[in-house]
């Protein structure tokens, strides 16, 4: 039985392959580690069984070499992405108890190419949050200080493969909601180029934001994930409809021209830390014969409302099928038609969800809808026309991936604009539609992660990836 942790797929093979474990002794590792760290609340529900049982397949098409791209590899996926036969409940109370009918093309893919999907990971509800606190279920703390969140939304994924409960996982990145959380637990965390990943069968928060990404513990394990899950999906008409990028190219060792952006490094509230190693980072790819120049981008205070904007109105539509009549939660206290939904959405939906549909419903009421919807529209066009500009210049946009490292539980409960605003370097790629990475970074002084965030140009994922892996 597997007994140290795995740091990459390539290792879990080779310790197949020379006879030393099996796939069925990994997932008992796994198992083993969920149970062990289950304080942390990162699994909502492990399929143990089922994943013995499909270890057990794949073994035999190990020895028999039929074995497809992504055997041994045992994942966990967030509890927004759909899987036939198995509860989906984005972390609400309103889908309590909802078995999925049909599987996500993400986990199709995955499903072919002989990875083992081990269980559904805690969540902000309907990904609504960046710090996992926003949960049905629970907070998911960060395993390196239980006093501490663990990002969010996609907080459990993050926490599972921080932990060693899996060696890597899915979760879905709206404004920041991969990328903030591996920043907190020291992981890479990538959300594609919009529509290179099939939405179908991700329960939508912001349509024309929300991506299926990966964490993993390092750039291998993301461009094989990647290589299965990208490409064409007729269930999903926002997908580019051209091939995918191969995403299994060596480390990048070319000289890049990169930019970093000043008020991502000198405004307030900055830790000093992050400040200090995003500068020394900087100095080092200077030494290395990189171009790295500072500019700046004075919009980036306009980015986080302008996200907030569109994101509350696409969620006030999107969550409109949830009344409590089809599926999920409906409440016993309902009288009539008008009555069930009333009662089924206020005891369904938790606070913040439905601040942000009520947010999204006045931005998109006749009287405001050009003063805010629209005009946050024109904002999205700068913001993308302006990134683009960059882009045309350089390679890359450096950046930290969030002002501090993870804040204590609690800190930000209380005050929705102050959590909003953890979000602030991580709303632009999603606003311009174009690939971003976290990439860790270190500690601070109390030994908490952080990363480094970077964006390139639209289609140029497989680039991004190939120099995260030699920054």
């Amino acid at each position: 039985m597997a007994l140290k942790k795995f740091q990459s797929l390539a290792q879990v093979r080779a310790e197949i392959n020379a006879g030393n474990t099996t796939c069925v002794d990994v997932v008992r590792y796994y198992l083993s580690k969920i149970e062990e760290k289950k304080h942390l609340n990162a699994f909502l529900e492990v399929w143990g069984d089922e994943a013995l049982e499909r270890a057990a397949l794949i073994d035999e098409k190990i020895k028999n070499g039929t074995a497809n791209a992504l055997a041994g590899m045992v994942l966990a996926i967030k509890d927004n992405i759909c899987y036939k036969g198995h509860k989906v409940s984005a972390s609400s109370k309103i889908l309590e108890g909802f078995t999925s009918l049909y599987s996500s093309t993400v986990v199709e893919r995955l499903l072919v190419q002989d990875c083992i999907i081990i269980g559904r990971t805690n969540c902000d509800e309907f990904a609504m949050g960046a710090s996992n606190e926003n949960s049905a279920y629970g907070t998911v703390l960060n395993d390196a200080d239980n006093t501490r969140v663990s990002g969010g939304s996609s907080g459990g994924s993050a926490v599972a493969v921080q932990a060693d409960m899996c060696l890597a996982a899915l979760g879905s990145d709206t404004g920041g909601s991969v990328r903030q959380p591996a920043a907190f637990t020291g992981l890479y965390g990538y959300k594609p180029t919009y529509g290179m990943v099939s939405r179908w069968g991700l329960l939508a928060y912001a349509s024309s934001f929300d991506q299926i990404s990966p964490f993993t513990n390092n750039i291998a394990d993301m461009q094989a994930i990647m290589n299965v899950i990208v490409g064409v999906d007729e269930h999903d008409a926002s997908m580019m409809q051209h091939p995918s990028p191969n995403f299994a190219i060596a480390p990048d060792k070319g000289k890049k021209r990169i930019a970093y952006i000043n008020e991502t490094i000198f405004a307030d509230g900055i830790s000093p830390d992050i400040k200090n190693g995003t500068l020394a980072l900087i100095e080092k790819l200077k030494a290395e014969g990189h171009t790295v120049d500072a500019i700046d981008f004075p919009l980036i205070d306009h980015m986080v409302p302008c996200y907030y904007v569109l994101t509350t109105a696409e969620a006030s539509s999107n969550l409109s099928r949830y009344q409590g009549l089809q599926y999920g939660y409906r409440s016993p206290s309902a009288t009539d038609l008008e009555s069930t939904f009333k009662k089924s959405r206020a005891e369904g939906f938790g606070k913040e969800v439905q601040r942000r549909i009520m947010l999204g419903t006045f931005v998109l009421s006749s009287g405001y809808y050009d003063a805010y919807y629209t005009k946050a529209q024109k904002v999205r066009r700068v913001v993308q026309q302006k990134t683009n500009d960059i882009l045309s210049n350089y390679d890359f946009i450096l950046s930290p991936t969030t002002p501090t490292p993870a804040f204590k539980i609690g800190d930000k409960a209380a005050d929705p604009v102050a959590m909003y605003l953890a979000d602030i370097f991580t709303v632009q790629a999603p606003l311009a539609g174009i690939p971003a990475i976290s990439v860790p970074a270190g500690v601070d002084a109390e030994g908490m992660p952080w990363g480094v965030q970077l964006m390139a140009a639209k289609n140029a994922d497989a680039q991004l990836l190939a120099f995260a892996d030699t920054l």
